[in-house]
């Protein structure tokens, strides 16, 4: 897995920029700088975490004037000699550094290369790592403040405590199996369940925060969906701070999908705009219409947005339907004109389809005329909760009246309060929720053969399940072709 050759890499954006910095990692990182750095002293004999003005030369050619930083191993990002050149930051001439450490002796490195030695070299672990590359992809305030913890060690330190538990107990349970003459394990069981009933409602817990650190790691994926000239285009073009999409006085002017990414109270939202739902016998507006119920049903959150100068009809009760169960927020556009529909109408409207749903569900559920007036007033308390429980706005996209109040609500819905302000762990990763998930599992087969009354080492050998499967989290037990795949997804230089 590891390759020792001394590697190179640009480890800035090429673009035109001030600096330009080529990165030198391994045993000859010395050798190679050597070779090509003219200053006032060699730098191999420069301490270690200094800075050195100088010259890059090729031969007798100067072809940069340069500070380089001289850092020795193993107090390192990869935990080996490392060297920084510090060069303009113009394209050709970065490109052109990078051609001459190349040329005496350095090779190129891959993708992820320099934090992948630093994971190897011990200098984090693989959760830590994978926290680098958020880092750098984060786009909010909340997805920094996560990765930057994550690359802290609070996903490591948390793993590595439950760890710990889970190998005491394996480790007893083995050494009783080993010497049951002097270490008693009847009834050990019972001291077992309490463990893993404090085990598993951490992982409960970790696993539970994926989808908040989805949302807040990839953004909430927003569908705005309305009847035609409601208000739609008008309502994205506010929140992206552009005219993003076309605004007419004509019904059916957004026929196709428009996507946006913007910002609002620090989140990001994932916009798209999609074509006014109403029956139509425009064959390319049917379409976008039909695209937008495809997304409303995938969607993390609705934007509904009605009239409140204009009467609701049966298009409003179509997209009551799409709402259905789905996170919601309902914003009452135009309330600075004559209002036509309130708050209560829209309620009203919510209520009607939302009872027939409710009532098609509940069908099979009818034994008798007693059974139906109890399951009719359990629909209809339960459809009361479900619109009592979704936000409604009035607004007005023309004069940006309850567009403050429509941030702090979408706070409320997908961060349950500031994250900033606490230490809370939040999953974001993928690949971590999955090995969370089969070391709950493994725990819950211990828990079936405690109940079952199995032999001890049934419980070792799920219990040590868990643990190499918690262990993939941190990199302790992970196979080389996914450390790999890991680092491939790096940007070159870092």
């Amino acid at each position: 897995m590891f390759n020792r050759n001394t590697i190179a890499a640009i480890s800035t954006g090429m673009s035109a920029s001030g600096i330009g910095i080529v990165r030198i990692s391994g045993d000859k990182a010395f050798e190679v700088i050597d070779r090509i750095y003219q200053g006032k002293k060699k730098l191999s004999e420069a301490k270690s975490h200094t800075i050195h003005y100088g010259f890059i030369k090729d031969g007798s050619e100067t072809i940069d004037e340069v500070l380089v930083s001289v850092m020795r191993a193993p107090k390192t990002f990869t935990g080996e000699d490392t060297v920084e050149i510090n060069c303009h930051g113009g394209i050709f001439v970065v490109k052109r550094v990078l051609e001459i450490v190349l040329k005496n002796g350095a090779i190129l490195a891959e993708p992820g290369e320099f934090t992948k030695r630093a994971f190897l070299n011990g200098r984090m672990d693989l959760s830590q790592a994978e926290a680098v590359i958020d880092v750098i992809q984060s786009k909010n305030e909340y997805a920094l403040k996560s990765s930057v913890s994550q690359l802290r060690g609070s996903i490591k330190n948390k793993i590595n405590k439950i760890r710990e538990k889970i190998i005491y107990h394996t480790a007893f349970i083995e050494s009783a199996l080993d010497d049951p003459e002097h270490i008693n394990i009847d009834g050990y069981g019972e001291n077992l369940n309490a463990v893993l009933r404090e085990v598993m409602y951490e992982l409960e817990e970790l696993i539970h925060s994926y989808e908040s650190g989805r949302i807040i790691k990839d953004g909430i994926q927003t569908v705005i969906l309305g009847k035609p000239n409601v208000g739609k285009s008008s309502l994205l073009n506010i929140l992206s701070g552009r005219e993003r999409a076309i605004v007419t006085d004509i019904e059916g002017t957004t026929r196709d999908i428009l996507e946006e990414q913007i910002q609002i109270q620090g989140l990001n939202l994932n916009v798209i705009d999609t074509a006014g739902i109403r029956d139509t016998s425009d064959v390319i507006e049917k379409i976008g219409v039909e695209k937008a119920k495809e997304y409303a049903d995938q969607a993390d959150l609705i934007i509904y947005v009605a009239d409140a100068s204009r009467d609701l009809d049966e298009n409003d009760i179509q997209i009551a339907e799409l709402i259905y169960g789905k996170k919601c927020v309902i914003l009452l556009n135009k309330s600075d004109l004559n209002t036509v529909s309130t708050q209560r109408d829209l309620k009203i409207c919510l209520k009607e389809k939302f009872l027939e749903i409710e009532n098609k569900l509940s069908v099979d559920k009818v034994e008798n005329q007693d059974s139906l007036e109890k399951i009719s007033t359990e629909v209809e308390n339960n459809v009361d909760n479900l619109i009592e429980k979704i936000p409604l706005i009035d607004i007005s996209v023309k004069t940006e009246q309850g567009i403050t109040e429509f941030g702090n609500i979408l706070q409320e819905m997908f961060l349950e309060g500031n994250i900033s302000l606490n230490d809370e762990i939040h999953i974001t990763n993928l690949r971590h929720k999955e090995a969370l998930e089969n070391a709950y599992d493994s725990l819950v087969r211990v828990g079936e053969s405690i109940r079952n009354q199995m032999p001890e080492d049934f419980y070792s050998i799920d219990l040590m399940d868990a643990y190499e499967t918690l262990g993939s989290i941190t990199g302790e037990t992970i196979g080389e072709d996914l450390v790999n795949e890991i680092f491939s997804k790096f940007c070159m230089g870092k």
